[in-house]
């Protein structure tokens, strides 16, 4: 069972594949994004939650850019779905492969969950802000898809498109 983030704590760097065959790394984003990096977990590709998720990430992206936050998902999908999935939905932002789990684990986000009322193991959807020096601004666990970046946006402090 990984170790949940809590505000304050280093955030782990990480260097993930992205499906246009380059890498994406936390150490980059955090440069190019004056207020911090969105890293959100999510379990699976072109599922409805997490095509949801997406979605709403998509659809707040530019708000979220213009108010300094850069954004990445990562999830276990190998990088040809992660290509499929980012096609399909138009997303404009980095989708990351995290095969091993090495960073999810990092993360916390990555251990036993409920699921139509089994314990099995896998991704636990959360959302970790890091700001520019590497911190954890924000750690949320156990997220809802639905309607989570608008309550993202409430707790970065910014308003409604």
């Amino acid at each position: 069972m990984s170790t949940r983030l809590d505000v304050g704590d280093k955030a782990p760097d990480f260097t993930l594949p992205t499906p246009d065959g380059s890498s994406v790394s936390l150490s980059h984003l955090r440069t190019t994004a004056p207020k911090g990096v969105i890293v959100y977990f999510y379990p699976a590709a072109s599922t409805p939650g997490c095509t949801k998720e997406a979605c709403d990430f998509r659809d707040s992206l530019a708000s979220l850019q213009g108010a300094g936050y850069a954004v990445v998902g990562v999830s276990p999908d190998p990088v040809a779905k992660l290509a499929k999935f980012a096609d399909e939905e138009g997303l404009t932002f980095p989708l990351a492969s995290d095969a091993d789990h090495g960073v999810l684990e990092a993360y916390g986000a990555w251990g036993e969950k409920q699921n139509y009322g089994r314990t099995i193991t896998g991704v636990i959807r959360s959302t970790v802000v890091v700001s520019p020096e590497g911190t954890v601004d924000v750690a949320q666990y156990n997220v809802k898809a639905t309607g989570h970046v608008a309550r993202l946006r409430k707790t970065l402090g910014l308003d409604g498109d």
